[in-house]
């Protein structure tokens, strides 16, 4: 089995340690890098597994999956350039950050480059995963392997990982958005907050099955619950009128501005 470090265990970090944990990573052959005490203390005692150091991550593990912050990458890359061992594959779920980077701090690496969104604390994670100039195909399985522990995996060219970003990436607080709307709405007319939230909630989870397991397109879902003149009519039409299609393009437009933005500063 693959010895496994994950480096910086944050909500994302945590999130993969404890899908690894119960897909059956043994507990002696996976570790995690954290600051802060408290914390580092009640993941070992949950979980059952060791935090290390940087560099003791770097001797031990295999697979070194690099979850910190893009703003803290700098003083991490200094610590596993000292340490790194020949073979090793880094695992990059660090928004913005490109293969190249780790590729020239590092040496002769293997990177993939991952894309995963918050969803990952409940196993319903989209990430989408790239090669670096290394990486193959043997990277590549071992890097789905362990992103499968907590959701869904596709493969795209590196270049694409911007548009994933705008779509995957930030995708979930968009939703969060809608629903909260529609829940003030609901409170609007009279609902308690509490009804409101267990409807709106309810019926995202189920509009959300059903566009997985139904296999129809989304706009054939909507048009067999909108009835000609019917209550779902107006509101859509309302929803036009507002301009809310477009309003929701131009936002994605704009992550998507925002992780090249990044992507370009992070380069250098």
């Amino acid at each position: 089995m693959t010895s496994i470090a994950v480096l910086g265990a944050g909500k994302i970090g945590e999130a993969l340690l404890t899908g690894l944990v119960k897909a059956g990573q043994a507990g002696e052959e996976l570790f995690f890098t954290e600051r802060h005490a408290d914390r580092a203390a009640e993941i070992s005692d949950r979980l059952g597994i060791r935090r290390v150091s940087v560099a003791e991550a770097a001797e031990k593990a295999e697979l070194l999956v690099v979850a910190v912050k893009p703003q803290d990458i700098d003083q991490v890359l200094v610590e596993l350039a000292a340490s790194i061992r020949p073979g090793v594959l880094v695992l990059s779920l660090c928004a913005g950050l490109p293969t190249e980077l780790f590729e020239r701090r590092l040496g002769d690496v293997a990177v993939v480059r991952a894309m995963p969104n918050t969803p990952m604390v409940v196993g319903e994670a989209m990430t989408a995963i790239s090669p670096g100039r290394l990486a193959g195909e043997r990277e590549l399985d071992e890097a789905e392997r362990v992103l499968t522990t907590v959701g869904r995996v596709v493969r795209v060219p590196e270049g694409q990982q911007d548009a994933v970003t705008a779509l995957s990436g930030s995708g979930p607080a968009y939703f969060f958005f809608l629903v909260e709307a529609m829940i003030e709405a609901g409170v609007a007319l009279g609902v308690t907050r509490a009804l409101a939230t267990e409807l709106i909630v309810q019926t995202s989870v189920g509009a959300a099955r059903m566009l997985r397991e139904s296999g129809e397109h989304p706009v054939v879902l909507r048009e067999a619950v909108t009835s000609p003149g019917g209550t779902t009519a107006m509101a859509l039409r309302e929803l036009e009128r507002h301009g809310t299609r477009v309003a929701l393009s131009e936002a994605i437009e704009a992550a998507w501005n925002r992780s090249k933005e990044l992507g370009r500063n992070n380069a250098v």
